[in-house]
């Protein structure tokens, strides 16, 4: 990791990085936030919920549990069912055998589909960031459950998991900007242990202009 330069290494990594973080979040959840209320009303019209989506706790920086803020996109409980319901036991199977994620998921309601699409659905992770508890850019926050299974599945990949855990999580990283869902864990974790090694402002920065892009086309998206 290059030193010496307020835009590379530990100094931007731990200070500048939290300060361009809330900064920026802070002037997108005003741009966003009409969005935020067409979305709501859209979710409230679609199916019945809550509008913010019912899931466990994600894996943050140092292994610490956080709350992640994403539209409903799915059915009610729709993460315990997958686990638990005998109606979708061969999905769960299929759901971790491909990396846990799924093309062609019934538990994703109409208007849910579109909201993942274009990553609509993580706009609320905006007061993740203003919080503390994650970045704008980051490596992708895992499910407790799904991080252990994965590194049964790819054992190799456990020192890159203990290196993509010493930052915080991001609402966009270099993975998503790589190839999103298209990509396996044991790839996905590589690139994200990449970029934990080459953090500076100026790779944090493309990553950001490169997002809109790929939420507009929707690219890799499941």
């Amino acid at each position: 990791m290059k030193q010496g330069n307020l835009f590379f290494g530990k100094t931007y990594n731990r200070t500048l990085k939290r300060w361009f973080d809330f900064f920026l979040a802070s002037v997108l959840f005003i741009l966003f936030f009409p969005i935020c209320l067409l979305t709501a009303l859209a979710i409230k019209l679609d199916s019945q919920g809550p509008i913010l989506a019912d899931v466990p706790k994600r894996v943050g920086e140092k292994g610490k549990l956080f709350t992640m803020y994403k539209f409903r996109s799915m059915i009610v409980n729709a993460h315990y069912l997958l686990r638990t319901d005998q109606r979708f036991k061969k999905l769960f199977q299929e759901y971790k055998k491909s990396s846990y994620k799924l093309k062609k998921d019934p538990r994703i309601t109409k208007i849910g589909r579109f909201l993942r699409k274009h990553s609509i659905d993580e706009i609320p992770q905006l007061i993740n960031v203003l919080k503390g508890e994650m970045s704008l850019v980051g490596p992708r926050a895992y499910y407790p459950d799904e991080l252990v299974n994965q590194q049964k599945e790819y054992p190799q990949t456990r020192s890159l998991v203990k290196k993509v855990l010493s930052v915080k999580p991001g609402i966009t990283g270099l993975w998503q900007v790589t190839g999103r869902s298209e990509i396996n864990f044991d790839k996905r974790i590589a690139i994200d242990a990449k970029y934990v090694d080459n953090i500076s402002f100026f790779e944090d920065l493309k990553i950001i202009l490169k997002t809109p892009l790929i939420m507009i086309s929707g690219k890799g998206a499941v």
